[in-house]
């Protein structure tokens, strides 16, 4: 192997090495390594979510039923 053959093999296997590296190391925080400010406003942000995923899931029910359910629909979530 003549030294240019080697060179170019080093700088292909450090150009590998850095692209594996940043591939799998990247934003490989576990949920053990999270501040505990940022799991309280993850946990907060998932019940919101799912919150929403029902308001929206009610209105959807709402507007497809026909019009004389759907102010029984209504009075039906007043009373609640």
């Amino acid at each position: 192997m003549n030294p240019f053959e080697m060179v170019v093999l080093i700088v292909a296997i450090v150009m590998f090495a850095g692209i594996f590296k940043a591939r799998y190391s990247h934003g490989r925080r576990g949920l053990d390594d999270q501040d505990p400010a940022e799991r309280v406003e993850n946990q907060r942000l998932r019940e919101e979510v799912s919150e929403l995923k029902e308001r929206i899931k009610v209105l959807e029910r709402i507007t497809v039923e026909k019009e004389n359910s759907l102010s029984r629909e209504i009075e039906d979530l007043r009373n609640r």
